[in-house]
């Protein structure tokens, strides 16, 4: 390729009007370790940024993990009930919600910062007909504190709020490029699928996200995106359209 061609070039439009990002918490921390880093989320947000830019009207749900697992404190002993510690798990999701709302916001893009928990003082509550007005006004949502309940994951709030949003594809950023038949971290010799039907999916088990988020995207046909958002511009290059991950739809 000649030197003066870019790598990566993202076209001025998205291929997608409005998207649900499902972003783990792992991506706003320090690599294996615990807490918030700000390189992290600040190369995050300048990804967001320019997607906004491009007319994508946006919704991420953010995970927690960086901070707190709820199953570290439920596994193996009774002193904390699953349910508590499934609470804890969402409250640490606002916290990177903040994180990456005032982030986006020192890049002078409008946010709002939505809990499925209510805690007026820190955000807003969240209300299905509120959020899509701020998408239509242009400004990220984020989705914070899971669906509020214990006992189902951030994938299953990213497949709710994706319906709920009527979204064109619920995008799910994760270590890995997109989907295998096994293990790639575990297995040199791993197949990547660039297209899978829900089926396949569910015929070879291959692992996706839950299984209740995912019969909750098969059920409205929504188009699901799995890929490694370490990647060179990988957000953006996912909203442009670009040939990138897995792609998991009906056909």
């Amino acid at each position: 390729m000649p030197t003066n061609v870019p790598s990566v070039q993202t076209p001025s439009k998205p291929a997608f009007q409005r998207v649900l990002l499902k972003l783990s918490g792992e991506a706003f921390g320090h690599a294996g370790k615990n807490g918030i880093s700000l390189d992290e989320t600040l190369a995050i947000a300048e990804q967001l940024k320019r997607v906004v830019e491009m007319g994508t009207q946006l919704a991420v749900v953010v995970g927690g993990g960086n901070l707190l697992r709820g199953a570290q404190f439920s596994a193996g002993l009774n002193t904390i009930k699953q349910a508590t510690a499934d609470s804890m798990g969402m409250l640490a999701t606002v916290m990177n919600g903040l994180a990456l709302q005032d982030t986006l916001e020192s890049l002078d893009i409008q946010t709002r910062l939505m809990s499925a928990i209510p805690m007026d003082t820190v955000c807003e509550p969240y209300i299905r007909r509120r959020a899509i007005r701020h998408l239509e006004n242009g400004r990220v949502v984020i989705l914070a504190g899971g669906t509020g309940n214990p006992f189902v994951t951030t994938d299953t709030a990213a497949a709710l709020r994706g319906r709920e949003l009527g979204v064109d594809v619920l995008m799910k950023a994760t270590r890995v490029d997109g989907v295998y038949n096994s293990d790639p971290e575990k297995n040199p010799y791993a197949e990547k699928y660039d297209r899978l039907t829900y089926h396949k999916v569910l015929q070879d088990r291959l692992k996706v996200m839950d299984l209740s988020a995912f019969d909750m995207c098969q059920e409205a046909k929504l188009p699901i995106l799995v890929f490694n958002y370490k990647a060179d511009r990988a957000i953006e290059r996912a909203i442009a359209g670009h040939a990138i991950g897995t792609l998991v739809t009906g056909e």
